[in-house]
């Protein structure tokens, strides 16, 4: 508590390097983490609070206080204490198994070893042990174990690149470099020790693309940002090694700060179950209230002829008194009503489904060697209810693997094929690519299908040279040369590394960079340009531009951009290659979905450009208003260009997208793409993806800026469609069988509501105390266990092929309050006839010894034998997919109950527990008279076949399409198994349109300091479609032979999905 006020409290740190002693008066937190929730002192209380937190456990144990009071208690307080011991310690396993991976992966990161600068030398820390102000050595491909201040590194100008995947899943490298005063530091470890700088910046915070702060050293200040700052999750690469000052620690580091604690979060079953546990608290409530009632009604009238003869209490003379305790009585002896082992049945189910998650082969990427995960069993059935998929564009439904295909320069396309007749045909694997040089300054991988450009190239077309001089020269690409002596791009955007790679395979190979020059190779020629400015990309601008000198002493503006954004700034005499160049992209490269940019440039005048650079330098010493007067001197110097052309580069789209796609909109899921390109690119991508058909007539874009206009838009919008029938059917396999899992254990809640005889003013249940404690823990569990982990009502190929199964998941068709409330209603059915029946047929019955059977205890045996068969019935008749599992578990159920019987019942229990276990022999005395059977039979039969009659009816004159492919499968088991068909799509004409340059502001600052330089249809279904459900009525089907109900399957009615 205390650090977390002096957190709170802290507004700037002050941190002085290689100076521990200082840096700890602060108290600043030292370098471990910790995201376990318990030690093994505090698990037992925190764990226990945090369980009697939830409203069931609560409850529960209220229950059995009141079960420790003889006046009111009419069950032992096993019954009680058992089921909630049971399922606070399965509950506290699984939370002390999470914490217990916690503390392993908190021990794991906290003995990472780096390298600290103690006492003038280098030593091995464990990454806990390091502190606030220490210098840290980090070496190529290593996790950065604190946020650190770059100080230098084996890069020129301090120059290091790192991967930020684990902070924000960016795979491209970043760029970060030291200041100019530190990074000549080096890796001297004696002017490293020395170093005493005083860093005073902001306070610990989440903000990850941003920091404030100022170095003091050397009698001089200097402004740090971002870009000097290495965050703790990030990994060193490309860069040998570099010193980083700690800033942050621990829990202070920004990755830290962004984790946060993790929210619970509740699924709406899950908020569902809580509103009907509370609706059967209240109606136990109420019942409660109604029996005590009438028992103080009773005891007014009745219960005084009792007085005299039986011994009474003088409180219980009371009728008022006696009710009130009769409430707490039956409050007590009702509570299996309340279904707390329904928690522990899905929390079980949802971590069976996880591990099924988990181990799905088709959900196996065999290219990385990575199978699916569920980090979480809380929201498991979740996945059957989403209306909605929010999807990024690039790397998601993309590949992100840029790759240059066509061109236009100067009115003229070229990367396309054309056969003899002079008709444009697709590349095949028959074309032969242009064959390009062989040098070690080639990529290999790069193939271009035109030979027409190699031969502009070779005849030396102005245009064409000028077209690839601006790829070579307009990017914030760096370059180096392996161990191989290769030529190696490092690259901030896959786009630049397919533009300069494409120039470089056409002979115009971009070398290397200084702060003031860029080194060129043109068709074998060196060729050193010097840089006078570099205009940045930002997402505003949405293009890039670079003013360099060439040997000529001859000026030149090279721009590059989104079309839309660089078509105004052209010169009036670009009219008619602008006309041409638009056509090129907006109905060649755009619709084939290929990514474009508008190339550009123009001469400058030297007098002209030393003025604007003066006023730029300028704008850029001000304090006020700085970024809109540079942004002015940009706009002024980026006018009257000359178009050269346009490039057009493929992302391609991720395997299988345009499949997900289709099958996620037959489901009835709305997919938004959110992308940062411009409307039409946008539109295109909805094509290529197949999100947007040809079939679809009306598209509307929504283009409002206020949330009036939006919604004025959305009506109009509406409008248009209206009258137009839209109809989805799908449904979920797994959720659908959760959700009947949930309902049919209320069901058996509800069935067991005990019966009680009233004795003396005291309530007795009919059932004995030990049938109610194990009837959920032990007798009925694992067959619904069993349900709700391994059934499925159709096989995972149909599922697949019918995406329309989705809906009822979606819709809550399957698990409502509706559903509950048939439910109670079936259960008290059940409830009356396995009390009713029995009772009727004991009520003036002999044995067939002569003896009478209507005994208590023999009711009660009777009773619960019929009830655990009903129960199992039930769950055999509602599970659709049996394995083993199954079979052992509702069969052993039973075995398992007739074993415990005649157990309890044997005159060896009763030796040793006397008291608990009085009735001896009653069980074989009771199953061995035949009437006994006979009457459990009945109520069997009694019970289940209006569910069988219901079902069948339903089935018959109503099926879901769930039931129509469950009955297609069983006839296919019957019958010749048919051939199936693979789903097949058909890829529509897609379009996209210019590439809106999308991505982070540019690296231009950077460059210019020098401080990075280095040497449509949906799918066909399965036979399903021409081979369904005979609907003919049911007494026809009833009385039709099973070969005849097989042939019905295929060719009656087929069903339109």
């Amino acid at each position: 508590m205390f650090c977390s006020k002096k957190k709170s409290l802290e507004l700037e740190r002050i941190v002085k390097a290689n100076d521990r002693e200082y840096n700890e008066k602060f108290q600043y937190a030292d370098n471990r983490i910790h995201t376990s929730k318990y030690n093994i002192l505090t698990f037992l209380p925190i764990n226990l609070f945090e369980q009697f937190q939830r409203v069931a456990n609560a409850y529960f144990l209220f229950l059995l206080i009141l079960q420790l009071i003889p006046e009111i208690s009419s069950l032992t307080w096993f019954t009680t204490f058992v089921p909630l011991v049971l399922v606070i310690t399965m509950t506290a396993v699984k939370d002390a198994t999470d914490d217990y991976f916690r503390h392993k992966s908190d021990n794991q990161v906290n003995n990472r070893q780096s390298e600290v600068l103690i006492d003038s030398k280098l030593q091995n820390e464990k990454w806990m042990n390091v502190k606030v102000g220490d210098i840290i050595k980090l070496e190529n491909n290593q996790f950065v174990a604190a946020d650190l201040l770059l100080l230098s590194s084996s890069e020129p100008h301090g120059l290091c690149y790192v991967e930020t995947a684990e902070l924000d899943g960016e795979t491209n490298l970043k760029v970060r470099h030291a200041l100019s005063v530190t990074s000549e530091l080096g890796t001297d470890i004696s002017r490293l020790a020395k170093f005493d700088g005083m860093v005073v910046c902001e306070a610990p915070n989440n903000k990850l693309d941003k920091f404030m702060g100022v170095l003091s050293w050397n009698d001089s200040k200097h402004a740090l940002d971002n870009e000097k700052i290495i965050l703790r999750g990030c990994v060193l690469r490309n860069t040998s090694w570099c010193f980083g000052m700690v800033i942050f620690a621990g829990p202070d580091t920004k990755l830290m700060q962004n984790s946060g604690k993790t929210k619970f979060k509740r699924t709406s079953i899950d908020r569902l179950m809580n509103t009907l546990v509370l609706w059967i608290f209240g109606f136990l409530v109420c019942l409660g209230i109604i029996l005590g009632i009438g028992n103080s009604i009773w005891e007014s009238q009745v219960g005084d002829q009792f007085r005299t003869f039986l011994f009474w209490n003088e409180r219980e003379k009371n009728p008022v008194f006696s009710g009130f305790l009769t409430f707490w009585s039956y409050i007590i002896i009702l509570n299996t009503v309340v279904p707390i082992s329904l928690y522990v049945s899905v929390e079980v189910i949802r971590l069976g489904h996880s591990y099924f998650i988990n181990w799905d082969r088709k959900m196996y990427y065999s290219g990385k060697a990575t199978p699916a995960e569920a980090r979480t069993t809380t929201l498991n059935e979740e996945l059957g209810q989403i209306e909605y998929v929010f999807s990024d564009k690039t790397g998601t439904l993309t590949q992100n693997i840029m790759t240059f295909k066509k061109c236009s320069i100067n009115g003229r396309i070229y990367g396309e094929v054309h056969d003899n007749l002079a008709q444009k045909t697709d590349i095949t694997k028959k074309k032969e690519p242009v064959d390009l040089p062989v040098n070690l300054r080639v990529d290999r991988t790069f193939q271009f299908f035109d030979h027409h450009l190699k031969e502009c190239i070779k005849l030396g077309d102005p245009k064409v040279h000028e077209f690839l001089r601006l790829l070579a020269l307009c990017h914030t690409v760096m370059s180096e040369e392996n161990s191989a002596g290769q030529l190696v791009y490092q690259v901030q955007s896959p786009d630049e590394g397919a533009l300069v790679t494409a120039a470089r395979n056409f002979g115009f190979i971009f070398k290397s960079r200084t702060p003031e020059t860029i080194t060129i190779e043109e068709l074998g020629t060196r060729v050193t340009y010097q840089l006078l400015a570099f205009l940045d990309f930002n997402n505003i601008r949405k293009r890039m531009s670079v003013i360099v000198r060439n040997p000529e002493g001859q000026i030149k503006l090279y721009s590059k951009g989104a079309d839309t954004i660089l078509f105004e700034k052209l010169h009036p005499s670009n009219e008619d290659l602008l006309t041409l160049t638009s056509d090129h992209i907006s109905q060649e490269f755009a619709g084939e979905g290929l990514r474009t940019l508008a190339i550009a440039y123009r001469d400058l005048d030297d007098k002209y450009f030393k003025e604007w650079y003066k006023m730029l330098e300028d704008a850029n010493t001000t304090t006020v208003e700085r970024d809109e007067r540079i942004a002015g001197l940009y706009e002024e110097i980026e006018s009257d260009l000359m178009l050269l052309g346009a490039t057009a580069v493929e992302d391609k789209l991720q395997e299988g997208v345009i499949e997900t796609i289709t099958n996620l909109s037959l489901a009835n899921i709305k997919i938004w793409v959110l992308t940062g390109d411009k409307q039409e690119t946008a539109i295109n991508i909805g094509y290529a993806c197949n999100m947007l058909t040809d079939d679809m007539n009306d598209v509307f874009i929504i283009a409002g800026n206020t949330a009036m206009e939006v919604r004025e838009e959305l009506r109009k919008a509406k409008e248009n469609l209206f009258g137009q029938n839209r109809s989805f059917s799908n449904g979920h396999v797994v959720f659908e069988k959760k959700q009947q899992l949930e309902l049919d254990s209320v069901v058996e809640e509800t069935v067991t509501g005990d019966y009680a005889l009233i004795i003396n003013g005291h309530s007795l249940t009919v059932y004995d105390q030990w049938f109610i404690t194990l009837f959920n823990i032990v007798y009925t569990s694992l067959p619904v266990l069993a349900m709700g982990v391994f059934d499925q009502d159709v096989s995972d190929q149909n599922s697949m092929d019918y995406p329309q199964l989705y809906k009822p998941g979606q819709l809550n068709l399957l698990f409502n309050k509706r559903k509950f409330f048939i439910c109670m209603a079936h259960g008290i059915y059940t409830s009356s006839v396995l009390f009713f029946i029995p009772y009727g047929a004991f009520y003036s019955v002999a044995g067939e010894d002569g003896q009478h059977i209507a005994d208590y205890q023999s009711f009660a045996v009777t009773m619960a034998t019929s009830l655990v068969i009903v129960v199992s019935v039930q769950i055999a008749l509602d599970t659709s997919y049996w394995t083993v599992i199954n079979h052992v578990f509702i069969w052993g159920s039973i075995a398992t109950y007739f074993s415990i019987l005649f157990t309890m019942h044997s005159n060896d229990i009763f030796g040793i527990f006397p008291d608990q276990f009085p009735f001896v022999g009653n069980a074989r005395h009771s199953l061995t008279q035949k009437c006994v059977w006979l009457v459990i039979l009945l109520t069997t039969v009694a019970s289940v076949m209006p569910v069988v009659a219901l079902r069948y009816l339903k089935v018959d004159l109503f099926p879901t399409l769930s039931d129509q492919i469950r009955q297609w499968q069983k006839a296919q088991k019957k019958a010749r198994p048919l051939r199936s068909r693979r789903p097949q799509t058909r890829r529509s004409s897609s379009r996209r349109s210019g590439y809106a340059f999308a991505h982070q502001e540019g690296y231009g600052e950077l460059i210019t300091s020098g401080k990075n330089m280095r040497a449509k249809n949906p799918p066909p279904t399965s036979g399903l479609e021409k081979t369904l459900y005979n609907s003919t009525s049911w007494i026809e089907n009833l009385c039709k032979k099973t070969t005849d109900t097989v042939s019905g399957f295929s060719q009656d009615k087929t069903v339109k999905l």
